[in-house]
């Protein structure tokens, strides 16, 4: 998208700077920030007293997937889908979003690696065309107790847009997935099987993470490192698989499972992500470590909207009452930029790219905020 040659002015905002908020005016001039004026003004255009926030860095949302398939054995026109999923999460503040496709098939995936190399090829040439309203970038899921990972991946490297990868296994009995009546709720719900076939899935599953997992770990950890991508863990659970993140050069810890992972993490010199529905929703979907918790004893440093868009925002202001609204937007634009090597956004700063949320909030507890107005580059595009 390229920057339109103009100068705006906001005035009469509430501007959510890195460590306060203050009332006053943002000069905007070739979709940069020019200037930042405290106190009071009447020329440019009016916030009427709301917020203006950085523009949010999503990190990790499989949200186009739904798009995508938005019923069983349907598939929607994949530019289509891409531009109603870039529509949703731009309506929801997010002005960077890196978009989750997985590498690394088993028997449970709706949809197969054509599927998700569609859906990349497609991201990439909607950039190139200029018709998303987001930036887009491309965050592989790389499944590595699935036989087909490593050739996936090297398929999908080539793609500009991809700047992020993490290690994930979803075989029971561990990471996300150690109470084995949650794992057989989840999948016995989803693939309708009956307990012996269940039990046999198990053991398949089982027997592929033994098999596959630790090559394909360091197989994938080392092509990063040579194509310059971020990399990150998912679901660490216990000392043993910090220490694995910390030995394989991991710089993102994604939904640790457990208190002792993410603290541990935090103490290895990673980033903790946790989900932004699990703030909103006062605990895990999955029975595993509150991301409140971990934001109480100083461990939490990026969250991610995962299923759900606009959570991003609204867990941005529930955890304002508790840590202040300055700390907890960094969790959600300039800890994550900064992650992703992102170093021209996330912050209201002179110099830096003109990403601005408008937001009012409403008042009591239990009303989300509103997204009145977004802006990429000085441009408006929601």
């Amino acid at each position: 998208m390229s920057s339109p040659a103009t100068e705006e002015v906001f005035h009469n905002a509430r501007i959510v700077l890195a460590d306060e908020v203050i009332e006053g005016s943002i000069l905007v001039r070739d979709g940069r920030i020019a200037d930042i004026s405290a106190g009071t003004s009447n020329v440019g255009t009016d916030m009427e007293g709301d917020y203006l926030l950085p523009g949010l860095v999503e990190l990790h949302t499989d949200h186009l997937e739904g798009h995508y398939l938005p019923r069983p054995k349907v598939r929607w026109n994949i530019d289509a889908a891409l531009q109603a999923h870039d529509a949703q999460v731009s309506a929801s503040g997010i002005t960077t979003v890196f978009d989750a496709l997985r590498v690394g098939m088993d028997e449970d995936a709706a949809l197969g690696s054509t599927d998700m190399s569609a859906m990349a090829d497609a991201i990439l040439e909607a950039t190139h065309d200029d018709r998303l309203r987001a930036e887009h970038f491309i965050h592989l899921r790389c499944e590595v107790s699935a036989p087909d990972v490593v050739p996936a991946f090297e398929t999908m490297i080539g793609n500009e847009r991809v700047r992020l990868a993490s290690l994930m296994d979803h075989a029971p009995g561990q990471r996300q997935f150690v109470d084995i009546q949650t794992y057989r709720t989840y999948y016995q719900g989803k693939m309708r099987m009956t307990d012996a076939v269940f039990d046999a899935f198990c053991a398949r599953r089982v027997a592929e993470s033994e098999a596959n997992s630790p090559g394909n770990r360091r197989q994938i950890a080392g092509l990063c490192r040579d194509a310059g991508i971020t990399l990150a863990s998912h679901d660490d659970a216990t000392a043993a698989h910090v220490e694995e993140s910390r030995e394989l050069g991991i710089a993102l810890a994604e939904f640790p499972t457990t208190l002792e992972a993410a603290r541990l993490s935090r103490d290895s010199g990673l980033s903790v992500l946790m989900g932004a529905p699990n703030v909103v929703r006062g605990g895990s979907h999955s029975g595993n470590v509150s991301a409140k918790d971990l934001v109480e004893i100083g461990v939490l440093d990026v969250l991610s909207s995962d299923y759900v868009p606009f959570s991003l925002i609204q867990a941005t202001f529930v955890l304002a009452g508790s840590i202040g609204l300055p700390a907890a937007t960094a969790m959600v634009t300039r800890t994550p930029a900064r992650v992703a090597s992102l170093d021209d956004r996330g912050e209201i700063a002179v110099g830096l790219r003109a990403d601005l949320v408008r937001v009012r909030a409403q008042t009591g507890a239990a009303k989300p905020p509103v997204v009145r107005s977004v802006w990429r580059e000085g441009r408006r595009v929601a």
